[in-house]
């Protein structure tokens, strides 16, 4: 069996990347044939059966060129116009098995996702693929909303964590800030306003008057990064917070295991996979309630300061932090990989 993945791939890895990435090393891993179309702004080929296409045309000489079994497409966040075409194009070329993952917290119920019916592009586009995969109820609600049959619906969440950390030497600027500062929070997203990273500056200066050298740790790059830095600078405990910008997967998952509490104050949100990872290696997780959350996270409302701040002050105080699990967690990758078995063997 030949599978062909295409989604963005290249670092810095988000959860759509680290999702491919694992899904990639465990399809290889399980002898399985596996080559990838990267859809980054910064691919490029690697000569080892990883794609960087130029352009649309590039791209569509590739899907013509390669021989595959199952073409698997990931799409994360919007699903515009231009990737229901790229579906619809997987769907009808031989040998016409093809699946999607839609990995997205906000897009349907955002303006576009509530507009999108069955007679819409993306609508008739879900429809011709053999199956599409949701990683949250949301999402498999509104595959039904576009038309697609219950039968071609898989719920897989898309997270795929390793037993331990990874034993990654961390750069001298956050070994130095981890070093100076107890507890440590840590937050992993994007700088953008759906993650309300204002609160989560907001609830350290609390949290600070009963933990003064506690810090606060952000990954993760956006459109508000020069905004929130200069918040920061101008905050007197700005030195207390460090922005991280992109990291590499095996540096964040370090930090993680690492911190002392994990933050997700999202406004909307999936099944977050850095959660898992925190839940995974047994630190303690205060997250908004926009989102289903993992068993053991404790969920307050969105956009409430005194909630938050009592949260993350309870899970310091009582010593929440909980045993790491000993088992990488990858039974999501492997009814991925059932799935596709299942799509081989069948006829459309």
């Amino acid at each position: 069996m030949k599978i062909l993945l295409i989604g963005p791939y290249s670092p810095p890895r988000g959860g759509v990347q680290a999702h491919i990435l694992a899904l990639h090393q465990y399809l290889q891993a399980h002898g399985v044939s596996c080559e990838v179309i990267d859809l980054s702004p910064q691919r490029k080929t690697d000569g080892a059966g990883v794609y960087g296409p130029r352009g649309a045309l590039d791209l569509a000489r590739l899907l013509l060129r390669l021989r595959y079994d199952v073409v698997h497409l990931h799409v994360g966040g919007n699903l515009t116009g231009r990737l229901a075409l790229l579906a619809l194009l997987c769907a009808t070329l031989p040998p016409r098995k093809a699946v999607l993952t839609f990995h997205s917290g906000g897009y349907p119920s955002s303006p576009a996702g509530r507009a999108a019916g069955p007679r819409s592009l993306r609508g008739l586009a879900l429809r011709q693929l053999s199956y599409v995969i949701a990683v949250n109820e949301e999402i498999e609600k509104w595959f039904g909303q576009v038309g697609v049959e219950a039968a071609r619906v898989r719920l897989i969440p898309p997270h795929a964590v390793p037993a331990s950390p990874p034993m990654e030497k961390l750069p001298e600027e956050l070994r130095s800030f981890f070093a100076g500062h107890k507890p440590v929070l840590i937050s992993v997203g994007g700088l953008e306003r759906e993650y309300d990273v204002p609160l989560q500056i907001e609830a350290l200066l609390v949290i600070r008057e009963k933990f003064p050298h506690a810090g606060l740790v952000i990954v993760g790059g956006g459109s508000l990064e020069k905004e929130l830095a200069q918040r920061i600078a101008a905050e007197p405990f700005g030195k207390d917070i460090l922005l991280c910008g992109d990291l590499a997967r095996e540096v964040t998952l370090r930090l993680i295991a690492d911190s002392d509490v994990m933050l997700r104050t999202t406004l909307y949100d999936g099944d977050s996979i850095s959660v898992r990872e925190a839940v995974h290696f047994g630190v303690p997780v205060v997250a908004s309630d926009r989102a289903p959350r993992p068993e053991g996270v404790r969920v307050v409302p969105a956009e409430n300061l005194a909630c938050l701040t009592e949260a993350i002050e309870r899970c310091l105080l009582e010593g929440a932090r909980g045993p790491a699990s000993a088992e990488a967690i990858e039974e999501n990758l492997h009814a991925v990989l059932t799935l596709y078995e299942k799509v081989v063997n069948e006829s459309f």
